[in-house]
């Protein structure tokens, strides 16, 4: 499902942010479905018939405005399906509220006749007829800039400081999590929406390919230097299938899976403050290993 959120922080698809004009490239990864294009005299119009969207481009590169079809229209450029995405403005999901609400003006639009509603250089404007939206257009305002990921962010460079060597996989996501996600010590935050728009070696689609491991995106957390000053940090580990690192290895990611089993406890001597360790993921031998070694260890 399709979500687009508007907020004082960001605007976000699909937890990507973003800033107009978007470049077509970018917005045809997030869509990952077909897209069809209408040349009109001042635009060129892209249309997600499966998604209800449409995209408005002067140059045909880069896109000022998006419009989410609430109800089927008969223009050449239509899609063929209403939005049946969601959409949230500053936390609020409008489209539902405005179903199971009818009867009440939204509070958003208090003290605004028109309708339009503007945050970080971004209007949006909703056409309803009878306290029912039909359409809902956002729009850039003028000046806005093409926000770009920068072409080094998930380049993994050399490290001139001593490195943890791991020997088991499963122990370093562990770890990852703690620095990377709990206490943002590791720098870039992984996001993997984001990596699959910033990597140009192949398109990956997320929508088919999701379903398993990405091969790149498991290289990358291979690859990934923790430097050794760090060790101190990890005082606890808790494995839980919903924790980032694993929604970021596995885009469909049910909390059952075996990939990321830690199938020794060989990595632990490496974490002398580790005192703490809760465990989904490991072979059955794992916990008792750890007992043994003075670490408070159990299954989740």
């Amino acid at each position: 499902m399709i979500r687009l959120a508007l907020s004082e922080g960001n605007f976000n698809i699909n937890d990507v942010s973003l800033c107009f004009p978007i470049e077509i490239g970018i917005l045809s990864k997030l869509f990952s479905v077909t897209k069809r294009k209408t040349k009109t005299k001042h635009n060129t119009i892209y249309t997600w018939d499966d998604l209800g969207i449409l995209a408005y481009s002067k140059n045909g590169e880069a896109v000022e405005s998006l419009l989410l079809e609430l109800r089927k229209e008969d223009f050449a450029f239509s899609p063929e399906r209403i939005f049946k995405g969601q959409f949230y403005f500053d936390n609020e999901e409008i489209i539902n509220y405005y179903k199971n609400n009818k009867n009440k003006r939204i509070k958003l639009f208090d003290g605004d006749s028109s309708g339009a509603l503007v945050l970080n250089d971004i209007s949006v404007w909703f056409d309803s007829v009878d306290n029912n939206i039909e359409a809902i257009e956002i729009t850039a305002f003028k000046g806005s800039t093409i926000k770009r990921i920068p072409e080094d962010k998930y380049v993994i460079k050399e490290s001139s400081e001593e490195l943890i060597v791991f020997s088991d996989f499963g122990f370093k996501l562990s770890v990852i999590q703690e620095l990377m996600y709990n206490k943002e010590l590791i720098q870039p935050k992984f996001d993997l929406f984001e990596f699959v728009l910033w990597y140009s070696k192949r398109d990956i689609d997320l929508e088919k390919e999701g379903y398993d491991p990405i091969p790149e995106v498991t290289q990358y957390f291979k690859d990934l230097p923790i430097p050794k000053k760090y060790a101190s940090e990890i005082t606890e580990i808790y494995q839980d299938g919903g924790n980032h690192v694993y929604r970021q290895l596995l885009r469909f990611n049910e909390g059952w899976e075996e990939y990321w089993d830690i199938e020794s406890s060989e990595d632990a001597k490496q974490f002398p403050n580790l005192k703490k360790v809760v465990l989904c993921y490991a072979k059955e031998n794992v916990v008792d290993e750890l007992s043994n070694m003075g670490i408070n260890s159990q299954w989740l």
